[in-house]
Order: structure tokens, then sequence, then C-alpha cells
């Protein structure tokens, strides 16, 4: 079966190609020669059945058989089934389920309702194969700019939070501001009435009045623009793309945050973008002029290179450590400092409860036990970890180090978040 033309699945046969052999139009089932193309060599039954041959075709060519009269998703739902049903949803509107049926004509209200929602809606394949697809994509363009999604759903924050606050008060429910831009511009209208016997003057002041209001709402609807167009709603999210990049390239994207008004997200990403790998590229010169100058001329020598180094860094680092510690010795008056147990006898914290949190449906049991024990909301574990597997997969591996300077929360959280990733094999060690 090739589904690859969806108009090969249509019911209709004049949405398809008339039969080479007779011109007559394909009913299913038909044939389609598998050899010839690249346009669909279709044929009917009774002139496949006559060995019907034309030009480059041969009757002894491979074939496929074009039907849809099979289950696809469960018993008693042919594919045709299933592709009349999406298109009378689409038609009909979810939940309007009478006219589905209606627009079905082979099922009833009843049967539409729980197929949909058991293979459409509820089905956990669907989902998982949503998220593999999303990663495989993410995984192909993860050296092209970071594609912004203004469509996302954005956070629902409780009014008065701090969360809310940094989002200016937007209501994702009604996609818009409890404040707008310029907020009082209507009250210059308010009192505003044409009337028959204003004179020319009045009547080409108050003209005036309404155009100037109406650049004010052009100006808001530009300014939503650009925070739509930037996905900067999300701003949480949008800063745990920004610590994706190196100290250098994270101040030059707050200096260049103000330009992005002049641009596209795209054409302003691809001009960080650029900039990051330019700085990359001056660190890899720069560590080739290191092993230069060493007198190394190989590869292989360098990595030899590199473990001295590090070797030798940790012993200037245990000698310095030595300096402090025997300077603090020979200081009489440290030593009669006295010394202050460091347990202050604290019981540690029950694990959170995570009933109601949003975002915990999307855990499995593991992670929920980790959100429990670490005491951290399902939401932020779900974006630290989306964090830590983008560096990964863009590094080729993360260390430990490289974890804390992306998430800046407790660092024991950190470890813990980082040591349970490597376990349950998502992330790798560098």
């Amino acid at each position: 079966l090739d589904i690859t033309d969806m108009s090969f699945m249509s019911d209709d046969p004049f949405d398809k190609p008339p039969c080479r052999g007779c011109s007559s139009y394909l009913t299913e089932p038909y044939i389609k020669c598998a050899e010839c193309g690249p346009s669909p060599f279709l044929l009917c039954l009774q002139c496949f059945t006559r060995g019907f041959e034309y030009k480059k075709h041969q009757n002894d060519h491979k074939y496929e058989i074009m039907t849809s009269d099979f289950p696809v998703l469960e018993p008693g739902w042919t594919a045709q089934e299933e592709m009349a049903l999406l298109e009378a949803v689409m038609d009909c509107g979810f939940g309007n389920w009478q006219d589905v049926a209606y627009q079905m004509r082979t099922k009833s209200k009843e049967e539409c309702e729980s197929h949909y929602m058991k293979n459409f809606i509820n089905n956990p394949l669907f989902s998982s194969t949503l998220l593999s697809l999303r990663q495989a994509e993410e995984s192909r363009t993860a050296d092209s700019a970071i594609p912004f999604k203004p469509t996302d759903d954005p956070p629902r924050p409780t009014f008065d939070s701090v969360l809310s606050r940094d989002m200016a008060g937007y209501m994702p429910a009604r996609a818009d501001f409890m404040e707008e831009f310029d907020n009082y511009a209507e009250w210059d209208l308010k009192d505003i009435d044409f009337v028959d016997d204003d004179s020319d003057v009045l009547h080409a002041l108050k003209v005036a009045v309404v155009d100037i209001y109406h650049s004010r709402l052009k100006e808001r609807q530009r300014r939503k623009k650009i925070i739509r167009d930037h996905g900067l709603i999300n701003l949480r999210k949008f800063q745990m793309l920004e610590r994706c990049y190196p100290k250098e390239v994270q101040d030059l994207h707050d200096v260049m945050r103000r330009f992005a008004r002049v641009v596209g997200p795209i054409e302003h990403d691809k001009f960080i973008e650029t900039h990051a790998l330019e700085f990359e590229l001056r660190r890899e010169i720069r560590r080739l002029q290191e092993y230069r100058k060493a007198g190394i001329k190989s590869f292989c020598s360098a990595k030899v290179y590199e473990q001295v180094k590090r070797v030798r860094e940790d012993e200037r680092r245990k000698r310095t450590m030595l300096c402090d510690v025997l300077q603090y010795i020979q200081d009489g008056r440290a030593c009669h400092t006295p010394f202050y147990p460091l347990s202050t006898g604290r019981r540690s914290a029950p694990p959170l409860n995570l009933t109601g949190l949003p975002g915990t449906e999307k855990l499995n049991e593991r992670e929920k036990e980790l959100c429990q024990v670490v005491r951290l909301v399902p939401g932020a574990y779900l974006e630290y970890k989306q964090a830590l597997l983008n560096e990964c997969r863009r590094q080729g591996g993360l260390r430990l180090a490289q974890a804390r300077a992306l998430i800046k929360i407790d660092v024991n959280k950190t470890r813990k978040i980082y040591d349970f990733l490597i376990k349950e094999g998502y992330i790798y060690k560098a």
C-alpha cells in the first residue's frame, strides 16, 4: 500500500487519474505499477488481468494493490473511514458529533465520538510519536537558527504573582494584556461627539483627535507583533534559550535585543548564532595557536598535551591551597578562633505534594519521585530537562559543571537532576 499521495486514498474516483488502459474512472481496489514513474501508472483490475502494456510498461512489472479497505487503528474502522472521520471533524468542528456522523453515514454519533477520543485525543502512542518527531526535527535544526514558535501555549501564572508581573499582566485565555500600552488613550475620545452644527474647525479638530487615537492603536499592535513574533511572552523559556550561549554571546544578546524590533525573529536569531559560531571559531583558533606555540604538530600529541595540562593545573591548585593553609596555621590569632559545628539540627523538608501542579501528567513514576524528593515543581523540571538535553545534544556530552552553569538553582538539586538523567539514559557524560 502506498499512501504518499493522499489523492489515492480518496473515495472519489474523480480525484485520481483515469485508467491507462480503458480511460475509465478508477475505483478501489486498483493497480499501481511500482517500476514506472515518476508519474503514477494506474490500471483498473480488468486491464490488469488482460495484461495491458503501454510504452515502457510491461505486464511483468512489480505492482501494488491500492486500497483503503483495511483497518489501521482498530478493527471495524477502515483507512477510508479514518480519513472520512478526520475530514468530517475538520468540516463540522470538534464536538459536533451528530453532523460528523451524518457526514460519515457509516458510523453512529456515539461510535464517532468514542473512536476519535480514544485514538486521536487520549492515545499515548500518538503523543510519544509526536515527541520523537519533534526531537528529530530539533536535532536536524540544531546547527541552524533556533525556531521561535509564537503559537506555543504560554504559561498561565496566578494573578499578581512574580511571573505574572514578568509577563506584564498577559492573560493567555484572552491573548491580551491587563493593561495596554498607553492604557488611557481612550480618555481623549470619551467626550467627543460629532454633531451637525459643528463648525469646520471644530469638526477638523475632532477628526484629528480620532487620527491620533488610531496612531496609538497602531503602536499597540506593533508592540504586540514584536512580542508575538519573537516569543517574548514565555520569558522563562526565552531565558533558557539564552543560557545555551557562552557568557560573551549572552552579553551580545542583551545588547542586540533592542534592535530585534527592526528585523524578524529568524533574522535576529541567525545574527546571534553567527556570532556564537564566530566565538567558537576564535576559541578553536586560540587553542590551535597554543598547540603551535608548544611545538605540537599532531592531534595525537595535542591529546597528550591536554591531559598533562590538566594534571599540571591540578598540581598548581593544590600548591596554592597548601600555601593558604600554611599561612593560616602560621597566624597565631587564627589558631585561637573558636570552632562552631556546622550542623544546625534542622530536619529535612517533607516530600513535595504534586497533586494539581501543572505538568505532573507528563512525568513518569521515577520523575515524579525525583520531583517529590528534590521538591521541584514539574514545570520547572521539564524546562531544566529539555535545556540539558539540548546542551548535551549540541556538545556531544555534558559535564556536571556545564549543567550547573546552565541551570541557576541550588547546586545540590542540579547534581540530583544531572545524576538522574545520566542514570535514566537521557544524557551522557562528555
